[in-house]
């Protein structure tokens, strides 16, 4: 089940090395960093460590018949640069303060709403006025701090879910603060479960799940906090077409804040490196987000959101598939996913060639 996959851990798979059929498992490798420097068998550097592979660098490979393990080569997500992103320093030095107000949830059990609201929904805000959006989700993706930027995305994501619904200000900022809150519960999870890499057991899924309603009550007996944003917490996995948690409630009866954090909540959870996940390519985040407007996520609110997505990419250099590289000319309403893209000397219609996909986006 893909609905709940912003909490649902799944094994690891391994990836394809090189093959002697170059047109068939080569590409997978294009867009991930070698974690090493890779040689020839004669002791030649072929690719340098940290080095994003390109195309040319995986046919060089398969024709000196390098196979590749999982430890050469890491995911590093949808985006590249995230560095050039105006408030990615704000983001980095909130990301601890956020740890430190949480992890004191886990020892006291009682949430410093005064001090989020004071110290960390004004800068939240503050980087959602950006105009360069694709920068700030390049920021936000997480890395080895998944459970803490996780909320600090979820926050902003939502904010500006919100914005563009049009709810007026003080429901957004309610919106970002029920965001920032929203995993709240898993606090109160055993780390040994909440850091396991491995997949969890049966028993171990349903103590995590508890999260949403041990969230709820922390909200609840929160001076200063509201029904809804404890709402949230208990319905953040809940889902359209009911196959969430813990209810299984479905359609207007989860609540609109819960509909648009469970959107933000599930891109962020694919766009980033998790202790058990690697982050997804460009391309399988938005069909993913796609297939769930079918039934699990809020149709309208996906929609809208990978519609601006979309349309703030015209412009942008963008990593193929094929592993060249090419500038999005314009995005096409009927599929939004696929548009028309120039690569080199050749403009190429995603929406008629589904063979080549956005792997990455490529942040200036």
């Amino acid at each position: 089940m893909v609905s709940n996959m912003a909490d649902r851990r799944m094994g690891r798979s391994g990836e394809p090395g090189m093959s002697d059929k170059p047109d068939a498992n080569w590409q997978h490798i294009i867009g991930k960093r070698a974690n090493r420097d890779i040689f020839s068998l004669r002791g030649t550097l072929l690719v340098p460590v940290m080095t994003l592979i390109t195309r040319e660098q995986a046919k060089l490979l398969e024709k000196h018949n390098i196979v590749l393990t999982d430890q050469d080569l890491s995911d590093i997500g949808p985006y590249m640069n995230p560095e050039s992103f105006t408030h990615h320093r704000m983001i980095e030095d909130m990301v601890p303060q956020v740890k430190s107000l949480f992890d004191e949830v886990r020892e006291t059990r009682e949430i410093p709403l005064a001090e989020l609201r004071k110290e960390v929904i004004p800068m939240i805000h503050e980087a959602m006025n950006d105009s360069h959006l694709l920068g700030l989700f390049a920021s936000l993706q997480a890395k080895d701090d998944y459970t803490y930027r996780h909320n600090i995305a979820v926050g902003a994501i939502s904010g500006l879910l919100g914005t563009w619904i049009g709810l007026d200000h003080q429901e957004v900022l309610q919106l970002t603060t029920a965001a920032l809150l929203h995993d709240v519960g898993k606090m109160l999870v055993p780390l040994e479960i909440l850091n396991k890499p491995d997949k969890l057991t049966e028993q171990e899924y349903a103590v995590m799940k508890n999260h949403t309603v041990l969230g709820y009550e922390l909200i609840k007996g929160t001076i200063g906090a509201n029904h809804r944003q404890a709402l949230v917490a208990l319905q953040h996995h809940e889902r359209m077409d009911g196959t969430g948690y813990p209810f299984g409630i479905h359609r207007n009866k989860i609540d609109l804040f819960s509909r648009i954090i469970a959107v933000a909540d599930v891109f962020h959870a694919m766009t980033s490196s998790r202790v058990y996940r690697s982050p997804a390519p460009f391309n399988e985040v938005l069909f993913q987000m796609e297939k769930d407007t079918f039934g699990a996520l809020d149709p309208v609110i996906t929609r809208l959101f990978i519609e601006k997505i979309m349309s703030n990419l015209i412009g942008s250099e963008v990593l193929l598939s094929d592993g060249s590289e090419g500038t999005i000319l314009m995005v096409q309403a009927h599929d939004l996913t696929h548009p028309f893209i120039r690569s080199g000397d050749a403009f190429i219609d995603l929406s008629k060639d589904y063979s080549i996909q956005i792997r990455q986006i490529l942040l200036a």
